[in-house]
């Protein structure tokens, strides 16, 4: 529950999560094409990496506000840089919680396979990454419109599957990811161009009609063909520790 002042907080955090939501069921882009014609994009994360956070909650959400979904094929894998131990268990880079989180995640794209819905509740709990309050994350529920299933889902078991099939993936990617956000476009792993992902993907549709916003990118790629160690972008490595207090959420869930 929010103490009284946790109020205000709320009500600025649902209206941001209420224009994102806005803006893509008014999007008249999103599913206009075929699925031969999409370019996929797969988004390797980890749910309290800031740098994850970041990246979807102001860069990627864009693909919703500029018409680019109408070409994508957005996959979201909440894995990032964990890791499962030796007696089957989760081990994540920052805690506890962020294993909780991912298996919601998880199962939140599971319940929720449209990408316009399982995104508007990952968008939020970002959000609240951002803002240092994912202990809020079960208010995403309702201020995305979508239900409690993935508890259940979590509480099951159900949701430890879908991690071991997105631990696989993520183990099987080559070349290996050293990092999140770690971003592939059309199975052309991007690395540390990752914040360019919009010019790459207009780059690789082949549809005859693109987007307006592509005539403003297409020329960002034209010079990274050595794309490794071209950016500076903040990152979450792998293998790195990172100090971070957990919340111990999963004593918190519902049962």
């Amino acid at each position: 529950m929010v103490g009284t002042g946790g109020g205000r907080s709320l009500f600025r955090t649902s209206l941001v999560v209420i224009n994102v939501v806005l803006v893509i069921l008014q999007n008249p882009y999103v599913g206009v094409l075929g699925s031969d014609q999409t370019v996929t994009v797969s988004l390797y994360y980890e749910t309290l990496c800031p740098y994850c956070a970041d990246f979807i909650v102001n860069h990627l959400v864009q693909l919703f506000q500029n018409g680019l979904i109408s070409i994508v094929n957005l996959r979201l894998i909440p894995w990032g840089n964990a890791w499962i131990n030796p007696d089957g268990s989760f081990a994540c880079q920052h805690g506890g919680d962020e294993c909780l989180l991912n298996t919601i995640d998880a199962c939140t794209i599971s319940i929720y396979p449209d990408v316009t819905s399982h995104f508007r509740f990952i968008h939020c709990v970002e959000r609240l990454t951002l803002q240092n309050k994912h202990s809020e994350w079960q208010k995403c529920f309702e201020m995305s419109g979508l239900g409690t299933q993935p508890i259940d889902c979590y509480n099951n078991g159900y949701g430890g599957v879908l991690e071991n099939k997105y631990a696989k993936e993520t183990s099987q990617l080559n070349p290996p990811h050293r990092f999140v956000p770690w971003v592939i476009v059309n199975n052309q792993p991007l690395q540390e161009d990752f914040q360019k992902f919009m010019a790459y993907i207009c780059k690789a549709y082949k549809g005859k009609y693109k987007p307006e916003v592509c005539r403003s990118l297409s020329y960002q790629t034209d010079s990274t063909e050595n794309i490794i160690g071209n950016s500076n972008s903040a990152v979450c490595y792998a293998g790195e520790s990172r100090n971070f207090t957990a919340l111990n959420l999963a004593e918190k869930i519902p049962r």
